[in-house]
């Protein structure tokens, strides 16, 4: 799968060999990779088990999202400079979103920009954050704040990564896959909702990543820097990013498709309000995710702090106004909705309402 840039997805069940193929020319001096204390140990041996890939230089950094701040990326940076990198070295991302987040904002930064391939480790990194070119850290508590819109050169899917990772985790990059079915088709919504999580069928579920992967990628050759139909990948977010900040600030932390997932109910609620989207994709899509992800608990009194999120997500072109993007059908999309605190606040009733709280 190549785009318009030359920037390529490849799927491969020979890691190593395809990786080390993309790295021709390059001198072992100038390989580096970037790993966090889980795919270290249980992704990285696979990637290094043949060739020049045996010989690069390799930075640990702590997982989890809150290490995606600046004074991690200032201390790679360091790393790299006092390793020899120069702007000839290519920095290969192995990990989940925050590996791949944080890893291309430094490549896309390290001496003005270096080369860098992303080797996404988890079904949400897969499916979202490893595709598209979006990379950034967190700031001033803010998820992504501050960071570029640049792809990696080449993204290397290895769907065998899967097989070691727990349900919830398997479950938060679902959830993006989900909005990816929601913004296509209800034919591919209709594959995705009969998906079992808690007993996976792996080669159904590479089959999924890849359509997954395309229905995104297919949005963002149309609209590489956001001005327009990218903005449909922001379903589910803004609401979502609400809920992931929260529950940061009062120590509850949630994964990210969790919140997604959550925010997916609030928006399409507002989408049927707003768009007139279909009443019976709106109660199926709440009954799956009900199913699936449990509950966030909220209540009447969090709705204010849950809007300041949202009224300061960077998505707003206008301060004080809030910006969605809804639907009128599943594949029937409508960015740049502007939607009333009350009806926000109705949208978060609905959610409780159908999570049961």
């Amino acid at each position: 799968m190549t785009s318009k840039n030359n920037n390529s997805v490849i799927f491969t069940t020979q890691l190593a060999s395809d990786v080390n193929a993309l790295l021709q020319g390059v001198s072992s001096e100038q390989l580096f990779i970037l790993t966090d204390t889980q795919t270290q140990q249980h992704c990285l041996p696979l990637l290094q088990s043949e060739g020049m890939l045996q010989h690069a230089k390799i930075y640990t950094m702590p997982a989890g999202d809150h290490y995606k701040t600046i004074e991690t990326v200032v201390d790679i940076w360091k790393f790299l400079g006092e390793n020899g990198g120069t702007r000839h070295s290519v920095l290969i991302n192995l990990g989940g979103g925050v590996v791949t987040d944080l890893g291309g904002f430094i490549a896309n930064t390290f001496k003005r920009g270096i080369r860098f391939i992303n080797v996404p480790t988890t079904l949400l990194s897969m499916v979202d954050a490893a595709v598209g070119g979006k990379t950034g850290i967190n700031f001033n508590g803010l998820k992504n704040e501050v960071g570029v819109i640049n792809p990696a050169e080449t993204v290397v899917i290895c769907s065998d990564f899967l097989r070691s990772l727990d349900t919830h985790n398997l479950l938060s990059g679902y959830a993006e896959m989900l909005k990816h079915g929601l913004l296509s088709s209800r034919q591919e919504m209709k594959r995705l909702s009969s998906f079992d999580a808690t007993k996976p069928d792996y080669a159904l579920l590479a089959s999924l990543i890849e359509t997954s992967v395309q229905i995104k990628a297919n949005i963002v050759e149309q609209d590489p820097t956001e001005k327009g139909i990218r903005k449909a990948l922001n379903l589910g977010h803004t609401i979502g990013h609400a809920f992931e900040s929260y529950s940061h600030a009062t120590n509850r932390p949630i994964l990210h498709g969790y919140a997604v997932a959550w925010g997916l109910i609030g928006e399409l609620f507002l989408s049927h309000k707003v768009q007139g989207f279909p009443q019976d994709v709106l109660l199926q899509t709440v009954r799956f995710i009900k199913d699936n992800y449990g509950v966030f608990d909220i209540t009447c009194n969090d709705y204010p702090a849950l809007y300041e999120y949202m009224a300061h997500d960077k998505k707003n072109a206008i301060a004080g106004q809030v910006n969605f993007t809804l639907l009128k059908d599943v594949g029937n999309i409508v960015p740049n909705c502007i939607v009333e605190k009350e009806l926000i606040f109705q949208a978060l009733d609905f959610y409780r309402d159908s999570v049961g709280l």
